[in-house]
């Protein structure tokens, strides 16, 4: 059954209301990028102006820098604020385990270093992020990738049987730019049976900035359906 396009941005948007109810007055928030996480900004700015609730911000890409701005939210960075409350983000997948692939906005790094200083992480999805096994129906692996050592990552990654394109950017010629000025090495893996152990193998390409296997850093999922419920799925404590 083919789902019409605005019920599925009906259900990002109730996986964004549940996860704003995370931040509390005086936190520091990890701001997400992609049309799923402006759900949750442009939310947190209605809260600002309704409920008059103290936050600040912290973009992970000069989009969502823009529009945090533009809907009245407060910018500080992760220098003067290194340890944050609660980061709200995205995903292109995700599994019951809350393993993750991201970087389908090219914001991979930073996304990686504020989920990685925070105390919470959220992500929001609909039902058709969530899979059994990432790399599932054709989902790419995002890598950022120095400029100087695009050939030399592209032939690592193929050696550990990457199918690798170079994302071109919408309306000009020439690669997608990162916010670091790298360029987006788009990877096919198929349904990747151990993406922990996938993700030290691109690690260790030199050259490679990130990868968009987000493993073990998150806490808390909520998928959107289509038919208005919200599912709930927390990280198994060990």
């Amino acid at each position: 059954m083919k789902v019409n396009l605005d019920s599925i941005q009906r259900a990002k948007q109730n996986a964004a209301l549940e996860a704003v109810k995370h931040v509390k007055d005086g936190f520091i928030v990890g701001l997400g990028s992609g049309s799923t996480a402006a759900f949750a900004i442009e939310e947190l700015g209605e809260r600002i102006k309704k409920e008059k609730i103290s936050i600040m911000g912290i973009p992970t890409s000069y989009q969502a820098f823009l529009l945090a701005v533009e809907c009245g939210i407060p910018i500080t960075t992760i220098d003067e604020h290194p340890l944050i409350d609660v980061t709200i983000d995205g995903a292109d997948q995700s599994t019951l385990e809350l393993n993750l692939i991201k970087g389908m906005g090219a914001a991979i790094a930073r996304e990686k270093i504020v989920a990685a200083a925070s105390e919470l992480n959220v992500i929001i999805v609909d039902q058709q992020k969530k899979v059994k096994r990432l790399g599932e129906n054709g989902q790419v692996v995002p890598v950022e990738v120095l400029p100087f050592a695009i050939s030399l990552v592209k032939k690592k990654l193929a050696d550990i049987g990457g199918k690798t394109n170079l994302r071109e950017g919408k309306g000009k010629l020439g690669p997608t730019i990162t916010d670091n000025g790298n360029a987006i090495l788009d990877t096919a893996f198929g349904a990747i049976e151990n993406p922990a152990e996938l993700a030290v193998k691109i690690k260790m390409i030199p050259g490679v900035v990130e990868t968009g296997l987000f493993i073990d850093l998150t806490d808390i999922v909520y998928v959107g359906s289509t038919d208005g419920s919200v599912e709930k799925i927390e990280k198994q404590k060990k």
